[in-house]
């Protein structure tokens, strides 16, 4: 990696990164009751949002801007304990930037360009010559700045980011066509039947949700856009295919700018907006080499680093050993005479003596009473699991219970064991 961007003068630091992070994210169901999409935890400490801000500090990226709307506090809380570091005397900047109507009284954020353009006056006073517009719930790792070169080296207009994903998958996406120079001739959002790739018809090339603008450029798009009669504010639906018609953009393919494991893994992307996708993300950490590396140094995933002791593993009898096996297990944990299996678990968890859990992913300050067995299972914040409670043996006695997927994973919450008693 150093070698290739050892070769171009810098461009991430003329360049702020704008993260749309306002998103709900419905199908994660009660996992965003209380916090936006971005704010779920991920990994063990950090928080979805965590990668794409990581991305763009070690991309060389020193102004960088979060703008948020749905259920905010728990993110704008992570974000201030978390990203405070950057130092306007450093010429760095961090700007937390709330739907606050500061356009139109009666307006929020309309769509993922307006979250654009009722801050322009914010952006100006900065002066970045680039601009990149990240979406703030994807899992990856990617080095903006080769996608920045590429953008200048071809004088596009908009440089968008793009992956392959299965041709039957691809509905939820920006689906886009291009030339053999990468020239993108078409721009489809969310199309019910997406096109296949000419050389790939099974697969699709879909929009990252990553744009590459010259600031000036942009806002002059904004405020085009913005005066357009029936627009909807949007980049996908807007934006990209006003630009399309009309001028310059250009493909950037995540394959040549991805951050991997090792030269021979697999580039890892991955939008885990569903209890399932959500779920096997966290999961796939606890494998020997896994495909997301959060021990790199060269490319570390930051985040709010809590205080806490180190994680605890008691008892050594034969039927009461705190023991894990393929798990990771963060700060504050105590495995009390519990076994734990293929799980994830983050800050604060306490399991008891006898209870077994295997593929879980449990989020922080969980407590799980003695003689649970928990299987298949995604359990949220704070949850006091009761003695002797069984999930994922009986499925069908799970879903009237609790939130159980289509791929056989069971979230558990507070207000759901409420109503059990």
């Amino acid at each position: 990696m150093s070698d290739v961007r050892g070769s171009y003068a810098p461009i991430a630091r003329h360049t702020m990164a704008y993260i749309l992070a306002g998103g709900r994210g419905s199908r994660l169901m009660e996992l965003t009751d209380k916090r936006a999409k971005p704010a779920v935890f991920f990994g063990g400490k950090s928080r979805i949002i965590d990668f794409a801000l990581s991305n763009a500090l070690n991309s060389g990226i020193r102004r960088i801007a979060v703008a948020t709307q749905y259920k905010a506090h728990s993110l704008i809380r992570h974000l201030q304990r978390g990203w405070n570091f950057l130092r306007e005397e450093r010429n760095e900047s961090f700007d937390i930037l709330p739907a606050s109507q500061r356009v139109s009284e009666d307006m929020w954020y309309a769509g993922t360009a307006d979250a654009v353009y009722q801050n322009i006056d914010i952006i100006e006073s900065y002066g970045p010559e680039y601009i990149v517009i990240l979406a703030g719930d994807h899992i990856y790792k990617m080095d903006y700045e080769l996608m920045l070169h590429q953008h200048v080296s071809q004088g596009a207009d908009v440089t968008v980011g793009c992956i392959e994903v299965p041709r039957n998958e691809a509905s939820g996406f920006g689906v886009i066509a291009t030339d053999e120079t990468g020239r993108i001739l078409s721009f489809l959002e969310k199309p019910k039947d997406p096109p296949g790739m000419p050389d790939k018809p099974d697969m699709a090339l879909a929009s990252m949700g990553i744009y590459v603008f010259a600031t000036d450029f942009l806002i002059d798009q904004l405020r085009r856009d913005a005066a357009e009669p029936g627009s909807s504010r949007d980049f996908g639906k807007d934006i990209i295919p006003h630009l399309v018609r009309n001028g310059k953009a250009v493909a950037h393919r995540f394959t040549d700018s991805c951050v991997r494991s090792s030269p021979t893994s697999e580039a890892y992307w991955r939008d885990v907006g569903t209890l399932d996708a959500y779920w096997k993300a966290n999961i796939d950490l606890t494998d020997p080499l896994p495909a997301l590396d959060l021990y790199d140094h060269d490319w570390p995933i930051w985040t709010f680093a809590e205080i806490t002791p180190p994680a605890k593993f008691v008892h050594d009898d034969a039927n009461r050993r705190g023991k894990a096996v393929d798990s990771l297990v963060s700060g504050g944990c105590i495995i009390s005479g519990a076994t734990l299996r293929r799980s994830l678990l983050f800050t604060g968890v306490r399991i008891h003596s006898y209870a077994q859990v295997e593929n879980a992913v449990i989020l922080p300050g969980v407590d799980i009473a003695r003689s649970a067995r928990l299987k298949d299972v995604i359990i949220d914040r704070g949850v006091r699991i009761p003695e002797g409670l069984v999930v994922g043996e009986d499925p069908d006695f799970d879903a009237q219970r609790f939130r159980r997927s289509e791929g056989g994973i069971t979230l558990i919450t507070q207000p759901m064991l409420d109503k059990l008693s």
